[in-house]
């Protein structure tokens, strides 16, 4: 499968059971489609909208059973099941809103990332609270490193997904962000956010031993993946106003090492 976008992880790729391959592609195809809807292009919000709300039109329709091959998108509705949490935070993406802080980014996240997780778990029959709240874990710190990576991108744009509190707290506005102004106290931010999608990744890190054979692998690859762009975040200074980090050759020899070293965390001992 062709994918357009850089991304973090890979899709569907040779990793994953080639019984399952369709169904993840299905899935990776929705939300790349409906996120290039909101995102891609200059055509004002209220047309972006439109679209969208066509695109949940359609996907209503394919729930009730309507013929969706004479629509616009053929390929993308027909395998799939509910998942309007993603429509919903695609279209709040068109109207580019100020999260106040970071429970309201990751209410986003929870709409926008966490849906994939639970839908490819789904697939490979595995719905315990646990690995359901691990995988919204490492979701959502997917979601977070990709913002940071890419704040020089989206804060010209008017897209900002820093937390007003933690701008606050820096000392930093988001006009010095849309401006690209680096300084000192925007790297400390990035720091701080950084450190925070870290954190959230290690908790969703031992999601890796509960998810069965080759998507086991699969998933410590995107673990390690998400660990490395915050490495190379790091190695920038945290300048991610400036350049953006991406991850190349060297990463892929490093990466598999580091997914096969992946260690169980040790069960604690019950105390006397």
């Amino acid at each position: 499968m062709s994918v357009d976008h850089y991304e973090n992880f890979p899709v569907a790729s040779w990793l994953c059971p080639p019984a399952l391959r369709p169904a993840v592609q299905a899935i990776y195809w929705f939300a790349r489609t409906a996120d290039d809807l909101a995102d891609e292009g200059d055509a004002p919000a209220a047309e972006r909208l439109a679209r969208l709300g066509t695109y949940r039109q359609a996907l209503q329709q394919s729930f009730a059973g309507a013929d969706v091959a004479a629509g616009p998108w053929p390929g993308v509705f027909g395998p799939l099941q509910a998942v309007h949490d993603l429509l919903s935070a695609f279209e709040q993406d068109v109207h580019n809103p100020v999260y106040p802080d970071r429970a309201a980014l990751l209410d986003y996240c929870r709409r926008s990332a966490n849906p994939i997780g639970r839908l490819l778990l789904h697939l490979y029959a595995v719905d315990d609270a646990e690995s359901l709240r691990c995988s919204d874990a490492v979701c959502s710190a997917l979601q977070l490193i990709n913002f940071w990576q890419d704040l020089g991108v989206d804060a010209p744009r008017g897209r900002h997904y820093v937390p007003l509190d933690d701008a606050r707290r820096h000392g930093v506005t988001f006009e010095q962000l849309r401006e690209r102004r680096d300084d000192a106290a925007v790297r400390a931010l990035v720091r701080d956010l950084s450190r925070w999608a870290r954190e959230l990744m290690l908790e969703g890190a031992p999601l890796v031993h509960r998810v069965p054979g080759r998507v086991g692998w699969e998933l410590r690859l995107v673990v390690q993946g998400g660990l490395r762009v915050l490495e190379r975040i790091e190695r920038l200074g945290h300048g991610t106003l400036l350049r953006r980090p991406t991850l190349g050759a060297l990463d892929a020899a490093v990466l598999p090492w580091r997914a096969l070293t992946m260690r169980a965390p040790t069960p604690a001992r019950a105390v006397a």
